[in-house]
């Protein structure tokens, strides 16, 4: 590490020289904290006394036969007192409610080989399919299946879920799994947005060396791995960051800009060695952990003072936001940033080099609002909120966006998403499987919370695995058969993923049938003659093979409550028609034979003809 870059905050690799290291004889420790007065490491033998090294505002101490399991925490004198704290380098930390932080051995033999090269080759996969499976490693199954449990030992392993996980991602058709936070964090109903350990992997779930196991055996079923982060804030408990040195080390002083609406302390990015020590966090998972992405919250609160627009951009923030956008991304090529930014702020996604703040994908919080919203509403209200849904084409591409129906969306009597749906029982079926068409057919990269696929009609509890036995009852199982094969379909379909933010990748057929709430959209894909790049698939860690030029992709929607009968838009240019998918189909508990659905392409005058029953999409594959 770099003294002066840890200073100026351009360091990346804090905790290669901060935290517990082994030694010839023993395990060297260190830490930054300026205003500390004195500072000894606690461990199961006893105290052992720090010294200040280098240029005085850090401490260390070599502690002879210390190895790698050992149990320590800092001591920290200041002002006449002292505070235990955890160290803010560790990686690895007891099981709540113990706190102690513990000496580890990051060794690990990978066989992601094959996915990190390919990962490498790839200027991040921006123009790729993207279809996110978000989960709470915590709550996706349960020893204790569907009883309320806050015991540890209902809780499977990192290792224990890896292939299982592995393999039901693959069937159900997600390329991309996003983990809710994972580093240490010490209330379970916080989910990991209050976290303590920046370089720790929650030991809920077991070591380390289990989580690497997680990711490897997940890059080696294809499938990528994105990690929620929080760049704003930390816990408040007093064996954390907080006040670390006896002093605001890591957090503002001022408790106006320094406390958080969810009364956690904010990091001063003003200090280049909070800027060092979350670059360095964010390098870590990447690197190490092989993490493909992260997902970063709450970024509002880095743009704006407390997130609040009316106080204006916090400056100071956002060149630190820039800074580890490049940096992360140079550091570990072929990976990529994702924004939860319910902002306008404008170049959340543009490059740093073109003065945006370097991210590649930012969540569409407005499409997530306007469309629940739009499926919540009496069909007989819809026709006056008709433009609900075509809103989010207005602003679209002025940002590289991601359309996430996220964990948020399904807690806190906001009802889950099949439960949001319009109307009593069956009804909210066909109208969930129309929402779930309209995002696909929407530009821009997809994300879906665990629980979603098999119409869970329970909100989300973390101390709870998800209703699996719903797919015991007939129109819940019929669900998941419709999501996964929508899902291979937006997969294996490059009209619905290559041009996601280009203007010819998608087109309003029909956005005018306001009486009867239908719509019509086609997307394409890159014709040969305009330059289209192969897309980063991944399914071998690499680039799949070039797509079929060209290819058109149209989908009908009726959101309407009655039938459609002879439904007309006119597709230019288009001579034949093949039915992909009809959301009304008999085997998604639809009322539509498979083969029998009333579709016709009229070759001379382009003009697709369609009956279509209440709530039902159609794709189609059309030349």
């Amino acid at each position: 590490m770099d003294i002066q870059n840890f200073y100026r905050g351009t360091e990346f690799y804090a905790q290669d020289h901060l935290g517990a290291h082994a030694t010839p004889g023993g395990v060297v420790f260190r830490t930054f904290a300026p205003a500390a007065d004195g500072i000894v490491v606690l461990m199961d033998d006893g105290p052992h006394e720090m010294h200040r090294a280098q240029d005085g505002n850090f401490w260390e101490a070599e502690v002879p036969g210390a190895k790698a399991g050992d149990h320590y925490e800092y001591r920290i004198y200041h002002g006449g007192g002292y505070v235990d704290h955890a160290d803010p380098h560790a990686f690895a930390s007891e099981l709540r409610p113990r706190h102690r932080s513990i000496v580890w051995d990051l060794t690990y033999e990978w066989g992601d080989a094959a996915w990190m090269e390919g990962r490498a080759r790839r200027n991040r996969q921006l123009d790729g399919p993207l279809n996110v499976y978000e989960m709470h490693v915590g709550s996706w199954r349960k020893r204790s299946g569907d009883k309320p449990s806050d015991d540890p030992a209902d809780w499977y392993t990192y290792e224990e879920l890896a292939e299982p996980l592995a393999e039901y991602l693959k069937e159900t058709g997600y390329n991309y799994v996003e983990f809710m936070p994972l580093c240490e964090y010490p209330f379970d109903g916080s989910w990991g947005y209050q976290p303590t350990g920046f370089f720790s992997p929650t030991s809920r779930y077991g070591t380390p060396q289990q989580l690497m196991r997680l990711v490897d055996t997940l890059h080696q079923a294809g499938i990528g791995c994105i990690l929620d982060v929080v760049p704003v804030h930390f816990a408040t408990d007093a064996w954390g960051l907080a006040n670390y040195d006896g002093t605001p080390l890591f957090e503002y002083p001022n408790r106006a800009v320094g406390v958080s609406e969810w009364g956690s302390h904010n990091f001063m990015y003003s200090r280049g060695e909070s800027c060092s020590f979350m670059q360095s966090s964010v390098n870590f998972w990447l690197g190490c952990y092989h993490f493909d992405a992260v997902r970063m919250d709450a970024i509002s609160r880095i743009i704006y003072w407390q997130g609040d627009e009316s106080r204006g951009v916090n400056n100071q923030n956002v060149e630190f936001m820039k800074r580890l956008n490049s940096g992360v991304k140079s550091l570990n090529p072929g990976t990529f940033t994702i924004a939860e930014d319910s902002t306008d702020y404008e170049g959340t996604t543009r490059p740093v080099e073109q003065g945006g703040l370097g991210f590649d994908y930012k969540w569409d919080m407005g499409w997530m609002h306007d469309t629940l919203s739009y499926f919540q509403l009496d069909p007989y209200f819809r026709s006056g909120n008709y433009h609900k849904l075509s809103f989010s084409m207005m602003y679209f591409r002025n940002e590289r966006y991601l359309l996430p129906l996220s964990h948020d969306e399904v807690v806190h009597g906001k009802a889950t998403i099949a439960q949001k749906m319009w109307g009593e029982g069956d009804l909210k079926f066909p109208q969930a499987r129309s929402l779930y068409c309209y995002m696909m057919v929407h530009p821009g990269k997809k994300l879906n919370f665990m629980g979603s696929e098999v119409a869970q009609l329970r909100e989300w509890d973390e101390r709870r695995e998800q209703d699996w036995f719903m797919r015991k009852f007939p129109k819940h199982d019929a669900f998941y058969r419709f999501c996964t094969d929508l899902n291979h379909l937006y997969l294996d379909h490059p009209a619905l993923w290559q041009e996601d933010y280009a203007e010819h990748g998608f087109t309003w057929l029909d956005v005018a049938s306001t009486e009867r709430c239908t719509y019509a959209i086609e997307r394409r894909s890159a014709a040969a003659d305009e330059g289209a790049n192969a897309p980063a698939g991944e399914k071998d860690g690499g680039a799949q093979a070039q797509p079929a030029a060209g290819e058109r992709i149209v989908a009908v929607l009726n959101l309407s409550g009655a039938t459609q009968e002879g439904y007309e838009v006119e597709v230019p240019g288009a001579t034949k028609a093949e039915v992909l998918l009809d959301s009304d189909w008999d085997v998604y508990a639809g009322t539509t034979p498979r083969g029998t659905e009333a579709v016709a392409l009229d070759a001379k005058t382009h003009v697709l003809t369609c009956t279509l029953p209440p709530f039902a999409t159609v794709i189609l594959s059309v030349a």
